[in-house]
C-alpha cells in the first residue's frame, strides 16, 4: 500500500511566458497559515513566468471560493451578471487560480464542502471556457496540509500556478 507521501513528486521548473496573460487567485482565509504560504508560492511562480497583472481576491472558507471564481470567469467570458462589476485586471482573465484548505474533523462536513467546491468549479469552467485551477484541498490533517503548503519541494500553490500557466497557453492556441 503506497503511503500519501510517496504520491508526491518534486516539482519541476517550468519555463512557460505570459506577460501578457492575466490571472486571478481566489484564497479562503481559513487556514491562512497554509493558504498564505499557496499564496505567496503561486504569485511567485506568476511573476517568474513574467506576469504583470494579477489579482488576489481573499474570502472567509473553501465554500465562497466558487461564486467569486463564476463572477471572475463571467467577466472574462463576458457573460452578464446580474451587477456588473469593474474588475482590476482588464479583462480577460486567461486562468483563475483556486486556494484553500479543508482539515478533515469529526463529521461529514468537510467531505461536503469538499465535494461541492469541486463540482461548482468544474461547472464554472465548462460554463464560461475559462481555466479554473483547482487547489482547495481536502485534507486528513495538519501533517499533510504541512507538506503540500509549507514546503518549496512540493507546495500546491507553485503547482496551481504553473496548471494555470499550462492552461492559458493551451486556450490562447485554440481558434
Amino acid at each position: 500500500m503506497e503511503c500519501w507521501n510517496d504520491m508526491l513528486k518534486p516539482i519541476k521548473a517550468r519555463t512557460f511566458r505570459a506577460v501578457d496573460a492575466r490571472f486571478a487567485i481566489v484564497a479562503s482565509k481559513y487556514n491562512a497559515r497554509y493558504v498564505e504560504a499557496m499564496v505567496r508560492a503561486a504569485r511567485a511562480e506568476l511573476k517568474r513566468a513574467g506576469v504583470k497583472k494579477m489579482q488576489v481576491v481573499r474570502v472567509p472558507g473553501a465554500y465562497e471560493i466558487p461564486v467569486v471564481a463564476a463572477r471572475l470567469a463571467r467577466a472574462a467570458a463576458h457573460i452578464p451578471a446580474l451587477k456588473p462589476q469593474p474588475s482590476t485586471l482588464n479583462r480577460p482573465i486567461s486562468a483563475i487560480i483556486c486556494l484553500g484548505v479543508i482539515l478533515r474533523g469529526e463529521t461529514a462536513h468537510a467531505a461536503h464542502i469538499g465535494e461541492a467546491v469541486s463540482l461548482a468549479l468544474m461547472q464554472i469552467q465548462m460554463e464560461c471556457e475559462v481555466p479554473v485551477v483547482h487547489e482547495v484541498l481536502l485534507l486528513e490533517n495538519e501533517e499533510q496540509a504541512r507538506v503540500r503548503c509549507l514546503g518549496q519541494k512540493h507546495n500546491r500553490g507553485t503547482e496551481a500556478a504553473q496548471t494555470a500557466l499550462a492552461m492559458a497557453q493551451v486556450m490562447a492556441g485554440l481558434l
